[in-house]
This record gives structure tokens, sequence and C-alpha cells, in this order.
């Protein structure tokens, strides 16, 4: 299963999400890759801590690579690096990758990165791809590539204004690139259940017909721990509230 965790808005914790969601499918004997294809590299350094800018080769070399026309391409698992976590591995971003996009999109490379991902599907059991906040040509190729997308939602005005934007670009990329995407759900991140306001948020995103994930991400100050430590919450603090709601939301994922 190939998951894009996406949202145009900054700061409604993506890459929060998908590392936290990849480590618990690696917990649970999966087979788990994460792609960071974000210039920021939040999920890299979230899971490599500081070896994350000295690990090479990084996604920015496989797009180098797509560029060049190599008679001598390296192959998909090349890209990929282990991490401190048992069945996991990752590729990582690099501060340099958007520096490529004009040149990407010129030359109509937009499907390369589904080419990746067909690959490197024979090898793993669940791929989670952290994308940046932006609509632009890499959200989109990754949107291309993927079964299915979750868009994280922070309980915020903003955001949910911007999410039928965003639910309008998803349904434009299925039309014309990927007729098997689907939207999995939305994520609501940073949930505060005894505010008035994001319980209301919430149920009037349901009873819109929106797929709302069951389970919920609470705020808790526990995740700024889990970032600066490198550790996603179930290896930090695995019986912590936080941490029952990402497994629980992973059990809704997968239905189990």
């Amino acid at each position: 299963m190939k998951r894009v965790i996406f949202n145009q808005k900054g700061g409604v914790g993506k890459s929060t999400i998908a590392v936290n969601l990849a480590a618990i499918a690696a917990s649970q004997g999966k087979r788990t890759l994460l792609i960071d294809i974000d210039p920021q590299c939040n999920s890299s350094r979230y899971v490599l801590g500081a070896v994350a800018h000295e690990t090479t080769p990084t996604l920015k070399d496989y797009f180098e690579q797509v560029l060049s026309f190599s008679q001598f391409a390296q192959p998909a698992g090349h890209y990929v690096h282990s991490t401190p976590f048992e069945n996991l591995s990752i590729i990582v971003a690099h501060p340099e990758l958007g520096d490529l996009q004009s040149k990407l999109e010129s030359r109509n490379k937009i499907y390369k990165l589904r080419d990746l991902l067909r690959e490197l599907g024979k090898e793993y059991d669940d791929i989670f791809i952290d994308t940046p906040p932006a609509y632009n040509f890499f959200s989109q190729a990754a949107l291309i590539g993927a079964d299915s997308c979750l868009i994280p939602f922070d309980c915020d005005d903003f955001s949910r204004q911007a999410l039928y934007t965003l639910i309008n670009n998803i349904k434009e990329i299925k039309a014309d690139h990927n007729a098997d995407l689907i939207i999995e759900g939305i994520v609501v991140n940073q949930f505060q259940p005894r505010a008035s306001l994001p319980r209301r948020m919430v149920e009037q995103l349901t009873e819109e017909g929106l797929p709302v994930f069951d389970n919920k991400l609470s705020s808790s100050i526990r995740i700024r721990e889990s970032h600066e430590r490198n550790l996603p919450m179930i290896h930090l603090d695995r019986n912590h509230k936080l941490s029952q709601e990402y497994l629980a939301l992973y059990g809704e994922l997968t239905g189990s």
C-alpha cells in the first residue's frame, strides 16, 4: 500500500503523522518504507537525527539521474537506507530538491516517481510518502504514484477552507493521471475534544460526507520530545495516550 500524506497548508503535522504511522507498520512486522520528498527534510531528521544531512544518496540524486539519461541507472533500492528501527527503511530528502523542480517539469518527468514507487512496491508492504506543503511537481508526482492519500487536518478555519481546494486538486489528479487514487481519509490532528470549535468543525465535515477517520490525534507536548529525541511515539512511550491514538488510527487504516 502506497500512501501519500498531503496537505497544501503547512503546520498540520504531515511529517509527524507519516513517521509515526510508518514506525507502527514496521513495529508490526511489515516491511515499511518512508519516502521524504519535502525539501524541509523533516521526516528524514525525525527518523535519522543529525546524520540525516550526511546520508547519501538522496531523492535529489534519483531525480538528477532521471535528468541525466544515464545508461547505467541505479536501481530503486540504491536510494534506500536503513534506520535505527527494525523493518523501517527510508529514502531521504535534500534541501536542494526544490531546485530541480523546473527542470523536471520542463522535461515532463512527472511520472518518474511513480516508476520508482512501482519498483519499490515489490519489496515493501507499506510505503508512506511525506510531501511538501504545496500543490507542486513533487506532491503531484506522489499522488500520481500512490494508492491513497491521507489528509492531516488541525481543526482550524483556514485549514477547513484549504481542504476543499485540496480535495478538488486530488480529484483532478485522479481524473487525469491516476484513476485508482482514493482519499483514504482525513486525519484530525491536535484535536481538543473539550473545545467546542474542534468538535463542531469535525461534526460539520462528517455531515458533509467527507471521510473523517474515527480515531483522532490529541495535542500533546510529548510529541516535541519525540521530535527532539528522534523517536516515534511508540518507541518513546508506547503507553502514552498519543501513542495509543496512533495505534488505533493505524488499525482503522488497515482494518485490524
